[in-house]
C-alpha cells in the first residue's frame, strides 16, 4: 500500500478482468460513435495520479506508457494542476498568433533558451507533434524556395497529417490509401543494428548506413542542392525505439551540413528529459537547425513547438499561422512542466532509473530466449521479441500476447516497431513501483512465452 497524496492505493490491483462492466459500456459507445484510430488496450480510465491509473471498475494499474510519452512528470502533478486552474480562471484563449499575452511570451523565451545551441532562436507554437513537424517543413522550404525536397528514414514516425505523413515510414497502414502524398521525400534506412538492412555489423561497417547518403544517394538519385531538410529522430520511436550506434548521428550531421541541408531533430517522443538529457540529440553533442517537440511539453494538454534560428523566421505575416497554438492554458501547463523538470531533478532521475531499467531488462534477456534485443537511453527503454535469436524472426503475436497479459495484471504498456515493447513510465515514478512493474512484466513475458510453445 502506497500513499499517493489521495490516500493509500494498492497497485497493481486488478479486481475484475478488464474490461469490466463499466469499461465495457464505454468501449461499446466508442465503437459505435468514435472514429477508428489506434486503441491498444481495453482500459477505460477514471482517474490517475503520479504513476498509478484507476479504471472505471476500480482496477489500478502502474503506468509504463505515460499516456504514450506525454506524462513525463506523471499524471495530474499538483503544480501542473494548479497552473492550469489558475490560468483557466483568468484567461483560456485569446489567439496567440494574433494577439499577445505573457504566458505565451514566457514560454517561447524559455524554450528558445533551453534548445541546443547559442544562436538566437524563434519558436512557433502549435497543438501537437505532427503540427510541429509540418511547421518545420514549411520553415525549411521558406528558407530556400529552390530546395524543394526532404530526406527521412525508413521506420520513422513524424505524424499523420499529410505533410508529416509524407515523411513517416513506420507502418504500411499509416500510408495506405493516402497517396499521392507531398512529393519530394526520399527515405533511406535508419541505423538499426539489430536488423541491419545491409547485413553488416558495427563497428566494422564503418557507419555505411550514414555514408551511403553521400556516396550513393547524392551521386545517383538525389541532388543535394535541391534538398531543404533531413528529418530524423535521435532515437526512433514508433519504429521500435531504435538507438543508433555511436558516431552515426555525427556522420549524418556532417554530410547534410556539408551539402547545405538543414537537420530537423524530431524530439516529440524523446524530448523533455526522457532520455536523461533535455533533448536526446544532446547525447551526441550536436546542435540541430530545427527542433520539434510536443507530447510531454504540456503534461496532458495539447501543445507543440518548433524551435529554429532567428534567421530562418518567415518574416512575413500570414506565411504560417494557426488558431490554438500557444493557447493560454496549454502554455501555463508547459511552463509548470519545465519548472518540475528542474526542481525535481528529473533529468538526473531519468538517467539513474533508466540505467536501472536497462539492467533489469538485460537480466530478463538472459532468462528468456524470446527477448532478442534490449535497447534504450534513459527512460526510453524497449525489448524486441523474436521467435528465434539466430533467425531474429519477429514475434509480433508474442509481443501482443504479453501486452494483453500486462493489461490483465495491472501494467499499462504499449508496443512499437514490428515486435518491440516500450517501457516509458513517468520520470518521477517511485523506485518501488518501477521494480514492482518490472517484476509483473517479467512474469507476463515468461507466461506468454510458455503459451506460445
Amino acid at each position: 500500500m502506497i500513499d499517493r497524496g489521495v490516500g493509500l492505493v494498492k497497485a497493481p490491483n486488478i479486481m475484475i478482468d478488464p474490461p469490466g462492466p463499466n469499461a465495457a459500456e464505454i468501449i461499446k459507445t466508442d465503437q459505435e460513435y468514435l472514429a477508428t484510430s489506434t486503441k491498444t488496450a481495453p482500459i477505460a480510465v477514471a482517474s490517475a495520479k503520479g504513476s498509478i491509473v484507476t479504471d472505471v471498475d476500480g482496477n489500478t494499474y502502474i503506468d509504463f506508457a505515460s499516456g504514450v510519452s506525454v506524462l513525463n512528470v506523471g499524471h495530474c502533478h499538483p503544480k501542473v494542476v494548479k497552473a492550469v486552474q489558475e490560468q483557466a480562471a483568468k484567461l483560456m484563449h485569446f489567439a496567440g498568433t494574433d494577439y499577445y499575452y505573457s504566458v505565451q511570451s514566457d514560454l517561447v523565451k524559455r524554450l528558445a533558451h533551453i534548445a541546443p545551441g547559442d544562436r538566437a532562436k524563434k519558436v512557433f507554437l502549435s497543438n501537437s507533434g505532427t503540427e510541429s513537424v509540418e511547421a518545420a517543413m514549411k520553415v525549411a522550404r521558406w528558407h530556400d524556395p529552390l530546395r524543394k525536397q526532404y530526406i527521412a528514414f525508413t521506420g520513422c514516425f513524424h505524424g499523420r497529417t499529410m505533410g508529416s505523413l509524407s515523411l513517416t515510414a513506420s507502418k504500411k497502414v499509416q500510408r495506405d490509401r493516402y497517396f499521392p502524398l507531398v512529393p519530394g521525400v526520399t527515405h533511406i534506412p535508419y541505423a538499426y543494428c539489430f536488423r541491419c538492412p545491409y547485413k553488416l555489423e558495427f563497428p566494422s561497417c564503418g557507419l555505411w548506413c550514414a555514408k551511403i547518403l553521400k556516396e550513393h544517394f547524392f551521386e545517383t538519385a538525389l541532388p543535394p542542392a535541391e534538398v531543404a531538410a533531413l528529418f530524423l529522430e535521435p532515437v526512433q520511436g514508433e519504429g521500435g525505439y531504435i538507438v543508433p550506434p555511436k558516431g552515426w548521428l555525427n556522420e549524418i550531421f556532417r554530410i547534410v551540413h556539408d551539402a547545405g541541408i538543414l537537420l530537423v531533430d524530431d524530439e516529440v517522443q524523446t524530448g523533455m528529459g526522457r532520455s536523461g538529457r533535455m533533448w536526446a540529440i544532446e547525447h551526441s553533442d550536436l546542435v540541430p537547425d530545427i527542433l520539434c517537440t510536443a507530447k510531454s511539453l504540456g503534461s496532458g494538454l495539447p501543445i507543440g513547438a518548433t524551435i529554429f534560428p532567428r534567421e530562418l523566421d518567415f518574416g512575413v505575416q500570414g506565411a504560417h499561422s494557426n488558431t490554438f497554438g500557444g493557447n493560454c492554458v496549454a502554455c501555463a501547463s508547459a511552463l509548470a512542466t519545465l519548472d518540475i523538470l528542474e526542481e525535481e531533478h528529473l533529468l538526473e532521475q531519468a538517467e539513474k532509473k533508466g540505467k536501472h531499467m536497462h539492467k533489469r531488462l538485460l537480466e530478463m534477456q538472459q532468462s528468456h530466449e524470446v527477448i532478442g534485443d534490449v535497447r534504450g537511453l534513459g527512460m526510453l527503454q524497449a525489448i524486441e521479441f523474436v521467435t528465434d535469436r539466430k533467425s531474429k524472426e519477429p514475434a509480433k503475436h508474442l509481443r501482443d500476447d504479453v501486452a494483453a497479459l500486462c493489461t490483465r495484471r495491472g501494467i499499462v504498456v504499449i508496443g512499437c516497431g514490428r515486435s518491440s515493447m516500450r517501457f516509458i513510465p513517468p520520470l518521477n515514478i517511485e523506485m518501488d513501483l518501477l521494480d514492482k512493474g518490472l517484476d509483473v512484466i517479467e512474469t507476463c513475458i515468461r507466461d506468454g512465452a510458455k503459451s506460445c510453445k
